[in-house]
């Protein structure tokens, strides 16, 4: 598991999908989130404004997860 550094309180799902290089485009990453393609600690997630924290973790399949950590 890879780690995903924060560099404020919170990073928005589709703002994380973007920068870890799953999407080239802000509203790609969107459009991978809404479709149920990326999961939060362990659970599907459809909204690509979930807020993310430190410990938290997102994945889009085996051997593609990140710990956010601060």
């Amino acid at each position: 598991m890879a780690t995903f550094l924060l560099h404020g309180e919170h990073i928005t799902l589709a703002q994380a999908v973007k920068a870890v290089g799953l999407a080239e485009s802000g509203g790609q990453a969107k459009h991978l989130v809404r479709q149920g393609e990326i999961t939060v600690n362990g659970a599907v997630e459809a909204h690509p404004g979930r807020k993310l924290f430190a410990g938290d973790t997102f994945a889009a399949g085996p051997g593609q997860e990140w710990l956010v950590t601060r």
